[in-house]
């Protein structure tokens, strides 16, 4: 069986657990809103003993923590800038992501929207990363809170529906009336503490990532992005399929073209390849992008390059390396990977056209580091070479646990983030009425701009919906 296969098994089997669990222990439960609460005692005693005992290093962490806060927050205004802009100027790249931007991580999303530079998510992967982020955040909250000598009432986890019980969240409940009677720098240290949790979660998780890496896989070659492209004027084109043309016109060109397979163009006494579908796309065009006449694109070569001549491959520059000790009209002999079976091939290289006397194999490399925002944040958690094909050492696990620990870290960052934004249903909102409270001294000041804050942002989310929307229209 495949893995979705035990991972559906495995959701079912949990479903069935927790509401079992949640039946048997139904007085606990709580109806707040949406969500069902189910409150305990679990971690108060610990909470406390961390609160208490280590009170010169929460001093420190509580003006990290406070900064963190700071930091966070205007990086979640430069964010909501950044994603304005892109959905007013850029509907094509909204239209190509799909998903709508109010819609929430769930399950299999990347899979269901074909998101191919995000990794596979499971359920799995969805249920232990929703308790390793919650738990984490909620603990660095009632940690703080006892440090600030604030009552911890009770703890817990949130579930929604009671019908459908998926875990939620976990939550800390301090006692408010105490908090509000503390100073503002003590609040503010408890209302940062989740996401500044957040922050160093992922920061470990990140370490452990690249260790993991380097232990776990092996670069074992190298994937090519595409054949060698040149550029040439259609009034220079002399013949197309042996057929000399004595009309330039494109459309004359095109007539000639077959309707499938690479058509070979003639330019200043050299071969050029092209597909029927690549000139028409190029139609209004003086000059066209097209295939140079070249070793790899003649053989078919594709997959990933493991060997050239029983040298293994794997980097470019052991591509390029190897292939410089040969010459023009020398053979050599390729391996590559496709699709898990390897394939060998016998290639005569060809006189670079660029570079007299230089052997080529006529094939190109696009960096895989993908533009925009979602994308730089993702390349930004990147440590492996682009174009180079990372062999896992532990056959599927390696890739299950890499791709599970590269989720806790852009989640950690994704919701350390959110919980920052200055609206009134994150922690940011407080944190922020509480910054313009101590620099006004106006209660009034506060929440007049903290009212305006969240409807601000309120009205952006509103916007980007209808903006996602007008895309697809367009």
């Amino acid at each position: 069986m495949s893995f979705v296969t035990y991972d559906i098994i495995f959701l079912v089997l949990f479903l069935a657990a927790v509401s079992i669990f949640l039946y048997k222990r139904k007085k606990n439960l709580k109806r707040e809103g949406l969500l069902y609460l189910y409150k305990t005692k679990w971690g108060i005693n610990l909470i406390n003993f961390i609160g208490k005992k280590y009170k010169r290093t929460l001093k420190v962490l509580s003006y990290l923590s406070i900064i963190s806060g700071y930091l966070l927050m205007i990086s979640m205004f430069y964010l909501a800038y950044t994603l304005v802009r892109i959905y007013v100027f850029n509907p094509e790249v909204v239209k190509a992501i799909k998903i709508p931007p109010i819609l929430p991580l769930v399950p299999y999303l990347p899979q269901i929207f074909k998101l191919e530079f995000l990794p596979p998510f499971y359920f799995t992967y969805w249920i232990i990363i929703i308790a390793v982020i919650a738990i984490t955040h909620e603990m660095a909250h009632g940690i703080f809170a006892a440090y600030n000598k604030i009552k911890i009432k009770t703890t817990g986890f949130g579930f929604f529906p009671y019908f459908l019980p998926i875990f939620l969240a976990a939550f800390v409940e301090p006692d408010e009336k105490i908090m509000q009677k503390k100073t503002k720098f003590s609040q503010m240290t408890v209302l940062s503490a989740g996401t500044f949790a957040n922050v160093l979660a992922a920061i470990l998780f990140f370490v452990i990532l690249m260790l993991f890496s380097s232990l776990a896989f092996t670069p074992s070659g190298v994937v090519f992005d595409r054949y060698a492209v040149a550029t040439i004027p259609v009034s220079g084109i002399s013949a197309i399929n042996n057929i000399t043309l004595n009309n330039q016109s494109y459309q004359h060109i095109l007539n000639l073209a077959n309707e499938t397979g690479f058509n070979e163009l003639r330019f200043e006494g050299k071969s050029y390849l092209a597909t029927r579908d690549i000139l028409e796309k190029q139609e209004e065009n003086e000059s066209i992008f097209v295939y140079y006449s070249a070793p790899a694109i003649k053989e078919n070569l594709s997959g990933i390059i493991t060997e050239v001549n029983n040298v293994k491959i794997n980097s470019i520059e052991k591509l390029v390396e190897e292939l410089s000790k040969y010459s023009p009209g020398d053979e050599i002999t390729i391996r590559t990977l496709t699709e898990d079976n390897f394939i060998e091939k016998k290639i005569i290289l060809e006189e670079n056209p660029e570079r007299g006397g230089v052997a080529w194999l006529g094939i190109a490399f696009i960096s895989q580091k993908r533009s925009g925002l979602l994308a730089g944040i993702i390349n930004s958690f990147s440590f492996r070479e682009p174009n180079v094909y990372y062999k896992p050492r532990f056959d599927g696990i390696s890739i299950f646990i890499y791709n599970l620990i590269w989720w806790i870290v852009i989640i950690s960052i994704s919701v350390a983030l959110i919980n920052m934004l200055p609206v009134g249903i994150f922690d940011g909102g407080k944190f922020f009425y509480l910054t313009v409270l101590a620099v006004t001294k106006s209660e009034k000041t506060a929440k007049r701009f903290f009212m305006f804050s969240t409807r601000f942002f309120l009205f952006l989310l509103l916007l980007l919906v209808i903006l996602w929307a007008v895309s697809f229209l367009r």
